[in-house]
């Protein structure tokens, strides 16, 4: 007997199958006929997609400048999992990790270069904060939960330490399995051209879309050389959306080009979340929408794409024996105003909605999906 069986559940591609799970994992797709605990009829109204990965939040609670609960930004607003973004370094790791596991959400963590974290916006302008032992060590206390690193490369937090952070930052990355590492990018110096022609393979770019001078759009329009190369050299690109890092123009011109995100993220913390421009990542997703991705693209981003740059094996796809963390979401057509980071207004007609997200086969009903009582779960 399956534990919840959703039948008439409409996917991405707009055909419609069932999905039974038990244990935790995905169990069967498509007409089935067997008895379950308990039974969802969707009625191919709504959408049903792998659980909602947010690739850059932040969410340590105890952080002093962008924080938040795990679940404020997870599974209240229908995503499954979220990976904190360097808000701790290897001195709050242990604080975080054990916070992390009274949340009903999936938590993991990019682990801060600099071993205080996020306590300041210059947490590497100071070298002596990026210690290689303690980052070992961090990583070999919680191995399943930090699933990469991350270095902040702009003026504001390196000081007058250049490219010099993430030359350590690559070093460690070495000494640690050759986790992911995800690289704010930002005002300069550091020139972005320095920080691309360091990354390789399963390197991240955060914040790819932002609008400040030193973006990866030349003052031609055209693609950097070297953001050019690093893609070749398979690194990634994050939307990491966030209060001052998200651009219409920019992400319209680049997408133009053909140079489309791998992953898109909200950089949600609770001001952004409450006061914009984020709100959630649904909003997120639904800007890119507007800008002129295909929901399967939009949704891609979010789950199998996620998934493979983190390295988060059983996550991401509608697929037996994977885990049971699934988004039901409506796509609602509906006057919208969009804004990002830069206060530049866009208007759509098309709203993201999560309705409910499922855990480990357990299902939470979104405010959204309280409010409209369309299912139980």
């Amino acid at each position: 007997m399956f534990d919840l069986l959703l039948r008439r559940a409409r996917l991405v591609d707009d055909t419609v199958t069932d999905i039974a799970l038990s244990d935790g994992k995905i169990a069967a797709l498509g007409e089935i006929s067997g008895p379950a605990v308990k039974t969802v009829d969707l009625a191919g109204k709504h959408y049903v997609s792998a659980g909602w990965i947010d690739s850059h939040v932040h969410c340590y609670p105890n952080s002093p400048i962008y924080y938040d609960q795990p679940d404020s930004v997870g599974i209240e607003t229908g995503v499954t999992t979220v990976i904190d973004a360097g808000s701790t370094g290897a001195d709050d790791i242990d604080d975080f990790y054990a916070i992390t596991r009274q949340a009903t959400t999936d938590v993991y963590a990019l682990l801060n270069i600099s071993r205080v974290g996020l306590i300041a916006q210059n947490e590497l302008a100071n070298l002596d904060n990026i210690d290689a032992r303690a980052v070992r060590d961090a990583v070999q206390r919680h191995p399943d939960f930090v699933v990469g690193l991350k270095a902040r490369m702009s003026s504001s937090v390196v000081g007058d330490n250049g490219i010099t952070p993430l030359e350590r930052a690559k070093a460690m990355q070495q000494e640690n399995g050759d986790l992911p590492l995800m690289v704010h990018i930002g005002n300069n110096p550091p020139n972005l051209d320095e920080i691309a022609d360091l990354l390789s393979a399963g390197d991240i770019i955060t914040h790819c879309y932002n609008g400040k001078p030193n973006r990866i759009l030349t003052p031609g329009g055209e693609l950097r050389a070297a953001v050019t190369r690093a893609i070749t050299r398979g690194v990634r690109l994050d939307v990491g959306h966030g209060s001052a890092s998200f651009s219409f123009a920019v992400a319209k011109q680049a997408i133009g080009l053909g140079i489309l995100p791998h992953t898109i993220s909200s950089d949600i913390y609770c001001r952004n979340r409450i006061d914009g421009p984020v709100r959630s990542l649904a909003n997120v997703m639904s800007k890119f929408l507007a800008i002129g991705l295909s929901l399967p693209q939009v949704i891609a981003c979010v789950t199998d794409h996620a998934a493979n740059g983190l390295r988060l094996a059983k996550k991401g796809r509608l697929a037996v024996g994977f885990d049971a963390d699934l988004t039901i979401f409506d796509l609602r057509r509906q006057p919208v105003l969009f804004t990002d980071a830069e206060n530049s207004a866009l208007q759509a007609d098309q709203l993201l909605t999560p309705l409910a997200a499922i855990r480990a086969g357990r299902g939470y009903l979104t405010e959204q999906g309280r409010a409209e009582h369309v299912f139980d779960l």
